[in-house]
């Protein structure tokens, strides 16, 4: 009776799969049939009916090849592309279209037939309707590849070089003094850092400024709040009556780096998260909000230029000095923490967000990991933050204006105090 109930069950799911596979084809074909719904009968080589066959004729093709013989697939998926080259071939005796994406489409659904029968429905789904979604969406692709710049493309595949490439192939074990060095982890933070900035990049890229100031400063400070800072510096400059928007535009940059932080220890070392979260959400608020007064007050005078897009998006060279720029850090801060203690993270800390800030957070990120304790690493980070916007405060008094530097500066140093005051009583 049991074997009964079973052969039932295998049966019903056979048919309920082969049912998906039917309906998976009837999708795709749908979407090829609605874009040329405007051609007379048998003008086009399939349609929704074809492709809902031709997805069912890819699951019997999975239960013939379990139940028959497995040369029953490559046997019907060959007749499925022998009879889509036919058709195509005699279409374009008559209309001059080289595309083949209908033809993978077709063998697409064949597979997704099967797949749904033989392996997962649900993957098959998810599949199909993927595949859907990107034949419907010829023109707006092709319009994106068409405003694709050729530095943009290189940054890509650059960064798919790094992460894909790279990365899988470094070593992952514990080198140099204290083990503190790891080339995998060492390099993964690299790649962290490129991707927050070729996402920051491509953000000011595609919605362009149109959304006004706060945008721009928004999405600047993930790509480079410094860039930013001396853009909008040298333009205050050359036009003093739009000081307060060009200081709106440096605060909120400036201001978006410290969630950066946190994305930084969220990844990393959760445990840093609960004592840092305070100090970095004080000094973002210590930023964010002035440069929101500002904006109010000067809402008329909105209309300021981004930074130009012509730099690479990511650059490998940068990226190697980055990389650079961590190890050392990383071994300068077990040096100093063995020779002054926790005096020596935050002169370090002091000392390299002059330059980067990103690299001494996650050295620090990284060296509580391995030890170093949790309130001594919020405190360099906390100071390390505050000593990079301080030179940017710098920045935009020296090659701005007076007024942009006071805009500019008071934030800052108040955002500096009140964050450093919350991280030393926690």
């Amino acid at each position: 009776m049991d074997d009964v109930a079973a052969h039932f069950i295998d049966h019903n799911q056979t048919t309920i799969h082969l049912a998906v596979a039917l309906l998976l084809g009837a999708i795709i074909g749908l979407e090829r049939g609605w874009g040329a719904r405007h051609q007379t009968p048998g003008a086009r080589v399939a349609g929704i009916r074809t492709f809902a066959l031709v997805g069912l004729l890819g699951g019997l093709a999975a239960v013939l090849a379990e139940a028959i013989t497995p040369w029953a697939f490559p046997v019907l998926l060959f007749s499925v592309v022998a009879m889509s080259l036919v058709g195509y071939s005699e279409r374009l005796e008559h209309i001059r279209d080289f595309s083949i994406t209908s033809m993978v489409g077709m063998v697409l659904t064949f597979c997704f037939g099967a797949v749904a029968v033989a392996v997962d429905p649900v993957i098959a789904t998810a599949a199909a309707v993927i595949t859907a979604i990107i034949l419907d969406n010829k023109e707006g692709i092709h319009g994106w590849v068409f405003r694709l710049k050729a530095h943009e493309l290189d940054a890509a595949l650059k960064l798919l070089l790094i992460s894909v490439v790279v990365l899988p192939l470094l070593p992952n074990e514990k080198m140099g003094p204290g083990g503190v060095l790891n080339p995998r982890e060492i390099w993964w933070m690299v790649v962290l850092i490129a991707s927050i900035s070729f996402v920051g990049y491509f953000a000011i890229r595609v919605a362009g400024t149109g959304r006004g100031i706060l945008f721009t400063g928004l999405f600047a400070g993930l790509s480079s709040s410094t860039a930013l800072t001396l853009h909008f510096a040298r333009q205050s400059a050359a036009n003093p009556q739009l000081s307060p928007q060009f200081a709106t535009g440096i605060l909120i940059a400036c201001g978006t780096m410290f969630p950066r932080i946190l994305v930084y220890c969220f990844v990393i070392n959760r445990e840093l998260l609960p004592s840092l979260v305070w100090p970095v959400l004080t000094m973002t608020a210590l930023l964010y909000g002035p440069a929101l007064l500002i904006w109010r007050r000067n809402a008329h005078l909105l209309e300021v230029s981004q930074p130009p897009l012509s730099q690479n998006p990511l650059d490998l060279t940068s990226a190697l000095l980055f990389g650079v720029l961590l190890t050392a850090i990383l071994l300068l801060g077990v040096f100093l923490e063995d020779w002054l203690g926790d005096t020596g993270i935050y002169v370090l800390a002091a000392t390299s967000g002059i330059a980067d800030v990103d690299a001494i957070t996650l050295s620090l990120t990284r060296m509580s990991v391995n030890g170093l304790a949790l309130d001594v690493a919020v405190v360099g980070i906390v100071l390390a933050s505050a000593t990079n916007n301080l030179v940017k405060s710098g920045m935009a008094w020296a090659i701005g204006n007076r007024h942009t530097g006071l805009m500019v500066g008071a934030p800052m140093l108040l955002s500096l105090f009140a964050g450093l005051a919350v991280a030393w009583l926690q």
